[in-house]
């Protein structure tokens, strides 16, 4: 379920270097493994479609993470595992998208005393923990990938605030020409 958008459009080399320049040179994780899936992540993530792909049995689309691996229905033929492997690696995109990249969306709102910001950074970098274990050596992206987000979820959501800050200001740029 990657991006429709191909590693040749505008748009894709436009996020690659952006990730690439954040995560090499002011971050300092420089896997180009990791580099390329948070760049597919961003290409993915343009069309609002895929940020909110899970749906249940009756069709409804699941905005709460909460509820995602409970009730998001993916069809027939898929594995339990698989299922759980799938899921969770979602809830790790979906959570570091926004907390990375929107973090301000999360901010205001605190439902029952609970910081959002901080619930999606703890069930991001979970989902991608336990998506890694159930990541086999055929599976893409490899588990060590997935492990990589886990345990360096809160650099790659400051990278990817860098990247947005990064965006904007090309896009500032583009205004006063």
């Amino acid at each position: 379920m990657r991006a429709s958008i191909g590693p040749d459009h505008p748009l894709r080399r436009l996020f690659s270097g952006l990730v690439e320049q954040a995560f090499m040179v002011e971050v300092g994780l420089c896997d180009p493994k990791l580099t390329d899936y948070l760049a597919g992540l961003l290409a993915e993530f343009v069309h609002v479609d895929q940020i909110f792909r899970l749906r249940t049995i009756n069709d409804e689309v699941i905005r709460d993470v909460a509820r995602m691996e409970a009730e998001a229905a993916l069809g027939p033929g898929v594995t339990d595992q698989e299922r759980r492997r799938l899921l969770n690696r979602y809830i790790g995109d979906f959570t570091l998208f926004w907390t990375g990249v929107y973090p301000e969306s999360l901010r205001p709102r605190r439902a029952y005393g609970v910081d959002r910001l901080a619930a999606y950074v703890a069930a991001g970098k979970r989902s991608y923990g336990i998506a890694s274990e159930l990541t086999g050596a055929a599976d893409e992206p490899p588990a060590e990938v997935l492990a990589q987000l886990s345990d360096q979820f809160e650099y790659c959501v400051h990278g990817l605030h860098l990247v947005r800050v990064g965006w904007e200001q090309i896009g500032r740029g583009l205004a006063t020409n």
